[in-house]
C-alpha cells in the first residue's frame, strides 16, 4: 500500500479530472477491518460482478437471506448462493470478482473486489484484495425484502427495445460492472452504485447518457473504463420484480456538464441484454421510521466513484 491503492487507469482519471483522492486513497485497504465483515453478515442481499470468458464485465444479484455471507478471516468471504441468470453463470473459479453489499434503508454500503478462489454448487469463496466503504450519498432509502424466483427464464435481445427503453427511463438507481482488463496491476473488476432521480438517465436510441456526479474521486469506474471500454448495467424494477442487465462500451465526455449538475458525462451503447425475475424487491409495507425523502443530486456532496 506504500504507492497507494489506484491502478494506472484510476491515476489517469484524476488526472484527466483535475482531482486528487479524497484522502489520497487511504480508506482502500488489502483486507476488510472488522466492520466490513460484519456489515457483509448480516445482509440478505448483495451485487456482484465478474468478467465473462471473453472479458467483458457482468453483474448479478446474490441473494441467500441474513448470514448467507460469511467472512471466515479479514481476506476471505464465503457466499452460500448462485445465481441462475446469464451473469451469475459466468462466477467460476479464478476470475476476478467484485461485492457490493448494501443497505438501503440505512444507506450503508461497503465494497470488497478480489478474486474467485473456489466455485461450487453451494456457493462460492472469494479472496478479498480491496475493501473500502462508500458514504450514503445517492442511495434511495426503501425498504426490500427478498423474493422467491419461480421462473427460470431469461429473455436475450439485441440493441434497446421498448421494455428495456421504458425501465432505463423510469429507473432511480442502476449498478455498473466494470473491469481493468487482464495484466493491470491493482485491477481487477469493480461493482459501483448510481443514484438519481427517476429518469436521471437519458435514453437517445441504443446509446445512454449517464451522469456523472460529485464523489470521492477515486474513479473505480471511470478509470476502469479508461482501460477496457466494456461494462454491464443491471437495472433492478423493485415494483415488478424484474432484472434487466445492458451489455456495451462507454465513452467518457469529461467536459460535459449539462446534466443534472454532473460534473461529466459518460456516454454507454447497448450492444444488448437480457431479462428475467429478480430475487428482491420493494416491500409493500415500509416502516414509516424507515423512509426518508431521497438524496438531493442537485447539490451533490461526496461519493466514491
Amino acid at each position: 500500500m506504500d504507492d497507494g491503492p489506484f491502478h494506472v487507469g484510476e491515476l489517469r482519471a484524476q488526472a484527466l479530472a483535475g482531482v486528487e483522492a479524497a484522502g489520497g486513497g487511504f480508506g482502500v485497504r488489502p483486507f476488510m477491518p472488522d466492520q466490513h465483515r460484519l456489515f457483509f453478515a448480516q445482509l440478505p442481499f448483495a451485487i456482484a460482478a465478474t468478467v465473462d470468458e471473453a472479458g467483458a464485465p457482468v453483474a448479478t444479484v446474490l441473494a441467500g437471506g441474513e448470514g448467507f455471507i460469511a467472512s471466515v478471516d479479514p481476506q476471505s468471504l464465503a457466499i452460500a448462493a448462485r445465481s441462475a441468470d446469464p451473469s451469475g453463470r459466468e462466477f467460476v473459479t479464478g476470475r476476478p470478482f467484485a461485492l457490493l453489499g448494501i443497505e438501503p434503508h440505512t444507506r450503508r454500503r461497503n465494497r470488497a473486489n478480489g478474486t474467485i478462489a473456489w466455485m461450487g454448487e453451494e456457493g462460492l469463496l472469494v479472496r478479498v484484495d480491496q475493501s473500502f466503504g462508500n458514504c450514503p450519498q445517492y442511495i434511495h432509502r426503501r425498504v426490500l425484502e427478498l423474493k422467491p424466483v419461480t421462473e427460470s427464464a431469461f429473455e436475450s435481445f439485441t440493441g434497446l427495445d421498448a421494455d428495456a427503453r421504458a425501465q432505463v427511463q423510469a429507473a432511480d438507481t442502476f449498478f455498473v460492472a466494470t473491469a481493468s482488463g487482464s495484466g493491470v496491476a491493482k485491477g481487477g473488476v469493480d461493482i459501483s452504485h448510481r443514484g438519481g432521480p427517476g429518469g436521471f438517465v437519458q435514453v437517445d436510441g441504443d446509446t445512454l447518457l449517464i451522469p456523472d456526479y460529485r464523489g470521492n474521486h477515486y474513479f473505480n469506474t471511470l478509470g476502469n473504463l479508461l482501460l477496457e471500454p466494456r461494462a454491464g448495467l443491471l437495472f433492478v424494477d423493485l415494483d415488478a420484480g424484474r432484472l434487466l442487465h445492458l451489455s456495451g462500451t462507454a465513452e467518457i465526455l469529461w467536459d460535459r456538464t449539462d446534466l443534472l449538475g454532473a460534473e461529466r458525462v459518460w456516454r454507454f451503447r447497448v450492444g444488448g441484454g437480457w431479462r428475467g425475475p429478480s430475487p428482491i424487491a420493494q416491500a409493500a409495507v415500509q416502516p414509516p421510521s424507515a423512509v426518508s425523502a431521497a438524496p438531493v443530486v442537485e447539490a451533490p456532496r461526496s461519493e466514491t466513484r
